[in-house]
């Protein structure tokens, strides 16, 4: 017996089908996409671009995970064994596209990135995608560590200009301490973590130090000692906080924020959170310069800057791209800018951008031209470890700067 089916009936039935296939062709794709929950844009911020990326790509929906940065590295790497199953795209820093390549953990994005695109980005920011002349994803996070101060700390002590160099910091901190303003002027990020080699590559920066000697990893130079021993003076003279020893960069920003410091070495997010009176007790009086050089005029900063890339094993390159591409677009960026500035050198220009961050701003143009980058090596990590460790025992009174960082050398060079 054949079955027939009336005009409306079939009419019904096709309906059906074309609202299955739509329904499967708006859910086509998942992506999942790997984060931190540490300074620059917010867990939330993050989030708002999402759902407003998903808004006009119906057809691609974005799964997020957020970590730790301190854990970030270790889960990218540990998704290289579960393939297509892993992520599609990783949040990653700008010390480890060496050791990326070196396993193949990220896909060669160059075709994919215009050359006059290129040329609208600042070249700090392009550096951090960029190893062996390739591009391994886009810059989306372009940050360096700013000094921050307490305009009413200083004011109060008589002081009316901030520092011009790391020697002033140390004078003004004498001048605040002894006068009873603040226990501990001074505060870091100086945990046993990669924060604590932020702080300390934008002082070996300042003291126009590098790591190599002869083309190898050297922590002995001139610059790079005077950078361990500033560190440890402070904490010796009791200016900087002991328990910087201890502290990430939101242990910081809680430490100024709270007014318990009159100096702060951060990122720029801390900038509009410090400012911001339902969470800072120091709003309106928050001060931020360049971070100093050795002398006056001159500036210091760490290329902190991180980028986005598609992982190896993605099964979905293109629209991972999509959602890339969207994500650190310009016109994204400017509308989130008061977390993390843009990598887009026109933005800093635009007035709804400057709107309320003109220090920050200025402070910017001049600090983004003076990263020093973190040793590039594709054992970073082991070498950051090393690094860590060493400089930890001296800030801990464990063992002399000279000693450590001779230590931290002579490791390093048993790397290669």
């Amino acid at each position: 017996m054949s079955l027939r089916l009336t005009p409306a009936a079939t009419l019904c039935a096709l309906s059906a089908l074309t609202l299955g296939y739509s329904v499967n062709a708006l859910a086509e794709t998942t992506l999942s996409a790997l984060f931190m929950t540490q300074a620059a844009y917010s867990e939330a911020d993050i989030r708002a671009m999402t759902a407003d990326f998903t808004k006009q790509h119906p057809d691609i929906k974005v799964n997020l995970e957020f970590v730790p940065y301190e854990a970030l590295h270790d889960k990218i790497v540990a998704a290289r064994g579960a393939g297509d199953k892993g992520y599609d795209v990783v949040l990653f820093d700008a010390i480890w596209p060496a050791e990326f390549n070196k396993y193949g953990l990220l896909q060669d994005v160059t075709a994919r990135i215009p050359a006059d695109e290129s040329s609208k980005i600042f070249d700090g920011a392009i550096s951090t995608v960029t190893y062996k002349d390739k591009r391994w994803g886009m810059p989306w996070i372009l940050d360096t560590k700013y000094l921050y101060y307490n305009k009413a700390m200083l004011a109060k002590a008589g002081i009316t200009t901030p520092p011009a160099t790391w020697a002033d910091v140390e004078k003004q901190s004498e001048i605040l301490k002894e006068k009873g303003i603040v226990k501990y002027p001074l505060v870091w990020s100086w945990s046993q973590s990669e924060a604590l080699l932020c702080d300390y590559t934008t002082l070996v920066s300042a003291f126009k130090g590098d790591f190599y000697k002869d083309g190898k990893l050297n922590f002995t130079n001139s610059g790079a000692m005077k950078a361990i021993s500033y560190m440890k003076e402070t904490l010796d003279k009791g200016l900087t906080n002991p328990n910087s020893r201890e502290y990430l960069e939101e242990d910081v920003r809680k430490s100024f924020s709270n007014g318990d410091a009159a100096f702060a070495l951060n990122w720029t997010y801390m900038y509009n959170m410090a400012n911001d009176p339902k969470q800072s007790k120091v709003a309106g009086d928050v001060g931020v310069i360049p971070a100093p050089g050795e002398t006056a005029g001159g500036a210091s900063g760490v290329n902190g800057s991180m980028g986005l890339g598609i992982a190896k094993a993605s099964a979905h390159p293109d629209q991972a791209w999509e959602y890339i591409s969207y994500m650190t677009s310009q016109p994204v960026q400017n509308k989130y800018a008061k977390l993390s500035l843009p990598i887009w050198k026109s933005s800093y220009e635009d007035p709804a951008v400057q709107k309320d961050q003109e220090q920050l701003i200025a402070a910017a143009k001049t600090s983004l031209n003076v990263m020093l980058s973190r040793p590039v090596t594709a054992d970073y990590s082991r070498l950051s470890n090393i690094l860590q460790q060493n400089i930890q025992a001296v800030l801990q009174g464990k063992t002399p700067a000279k000693d450590g960082m001779e230590a931290a050398t002579t490791a390093a060079d048993r790397l290669r």
